[in-house]
């Protein structure tokens, strides 16, 4: 399953953060990330994950709770979205 992850620093918490992410502590075990993004010149950004286990990114998400505000969404691709669209239109 694809998830996609918002991520926000926290007020008063990015030189923490960014010194945490700096030394390594970005790394999702038992997830595979397809791409992080940082919105340039904001606080902010997003994350493109897949998994069968979830409760991996609950993880992640609870490690960095002290610094970031989290928004975590399950998402299909076109290809899968499409059989799904075509049931409910048929």
């Amino acid at each position: 399953m694809l998830y996609v992850q918002h991520w926000s620093f926290k007020a008063g918490f990015h030189q923490k953060g960014a010194e945490k992410f700096l030394g390594g502590g970005g790394d999702y075990p038992g997830v595979e990330m397809i791409g992080r993004y940082h919105a340039p010149g904001s606080l902010e950004g997003w994350i493109v994950l897949k998994t069968d286990d979830p409760k991996a990114i609950y993880q992640h998400a609870a490690e960095w709770g002290e610094f970031l505000n989290w928004e975590t969404t399950p998402v299909f691709t076109d290809e899968e979205a499409g059989p799904i669209v075509a049931k409910v239109y048929s």
